[in-house]
């Protein structure tokens, strides 16, 4: 009977503990949606939404961007404080005078961090 009692309370424990880990989990990704074409690193983006997965932190950041659970682009960027209330996608000019513009930052209005995307050889940072 005591022995009943002590599985019961450890598995109660547990299941009341689990979702406290769950929110105090760090998290590590959210969504981009793109009207535009837009270029990230040396991949064209067509216009949709796209999950944006990060590892690192600080100004190492290996940033993967995936369509449909398959992976579409990989870039380098920083992690960097944001306050933005809402989701944001920071375009600009191509620096090879192409009309699709560049991705430089990522916001999420669910996150306090946002993720600026260091530019590739070949592109100049503003």
């Amino acid at each position: 009977m005591k022995y009943s009692k002590y599985v019961l309370s450890f598995v109660t424990a547990f299941a009341l503990l689990l979702p406290v880990y769950g929110f105090a989990a760090t998290k590590t990704s959210g969504n981009m949606k793109l009207t535009e074409p837009a270029k990230i690193g040396n991949t064209e983006l067509q216009p949709g939404v796209y999950k944006v997965e990060w590892s690192g932190s600080g100004e190492n950041v290996n940033i993967t961007i995936l369509q449909h659970r398959n992976a579409v682009a990989e870039v380098q960027g920083q992690l960097k404080s944001g306050d933005s209330p809402l989701d944001a996608v920071v375009l600009k000019p191509a620096a090879d005078n192409s009309s699709v513009r560049e991705i430089t930052e990522i916001e999420f209005g669910h996150h306090k961090e946002a993720l600026e995307i260091t530019p590739t050889q070949g592109q100049s940072g503003q």
